[in-house]
């Protein structure tokens, strides 16, 4: 079986044309090997654009749950801000009128009793 020069070599310097099965085994393994190690290039180039993709979502991640701890923290401080005023505002309703918050507090105690009976 002859086999075709390799392009832009002339028949007569590609020594496969010669049909020497020698040298036709000798430059498959050449080529076999220089596939190898662009493979194994390839291969590591792959690696590192995955490893390169994991630090920058965990990055990603990372501030993301910063942010949100943050917004939470922020959060809960309003919460706590608004708690406290509350509680400020019921201690001075109660001083203000004492026997009218005694009075609501027991009908709400009632209707709170009448509605866990049934």
């Amino acid at each position: 079986m002859a086999t075709a020069p390799r392009p832009g070599k002339s028949a007569a310097a590609d020594p496969r044309a010669a049909g020497d099965p020698k040298d036709t085994a000798q430059d498959l393994a050449a080529d076999l090997a220089l596939l190898r190690e662009d493979v194994a290039k390839l291969a590591a180039q792959l690696q590192a654009l995955g490893e390169q993709s994991v630090r920058t979502a965990k990055r990603a991640a990372s501030e993301k749950v910063e942010q949100l701890r943050a917004q939470g923290e922020a959060a809960m401080s309003d919460l706590r801000g608004n708690a406290e005023e509350l509680e400020e505002q019921l201690v001075a309703r109660v001083r203000e009128k004492p026997i009218t918050s005694l009075a609501m507090a027991a009908g709400l105690g009632y209707l709170l009793a009448l509605i866990m009976r049934r």
